[in-house]
């Protein structure tokens, strides 16, 4: 199984840090084997791609079974 992480800003980051540790564990116990593609959405993608929705993050979800999404914003990026 292959799972798109978009962790986004603040929290975002540790709920899904926090979320891999739970569905490692459940894959193990079940024998499952999951491939994570961490990659860029919200302020994080703006301060490091220019955009919020790089086309890799589009790609990245496109291709996945799953996408776990944390949280996007904050105040740095209101404007």
């Amino acid at each position: 199984m292959k799972i798109t992480l978009l962790p986004g800003d603040g929290i975002g980051v540790e709920i899904v840090d926090a979320a891999v540790e739970v569905l490692d564990a459940a894959a193990k116990k079940f024998g499952m084997a999951i491939e994570y593609d961490r990659q860029l959405i919200g302020g994080a993608a703006i301060d490091a791609a220019g955009v919020p929705l790089p086309e890799a993050t589009i790609a990245s979800a496109k291709n996945s079974d799953a996408v776990l999404l944390g949280a996007v914003g904050g105040p740095k990026w209101d404007n």
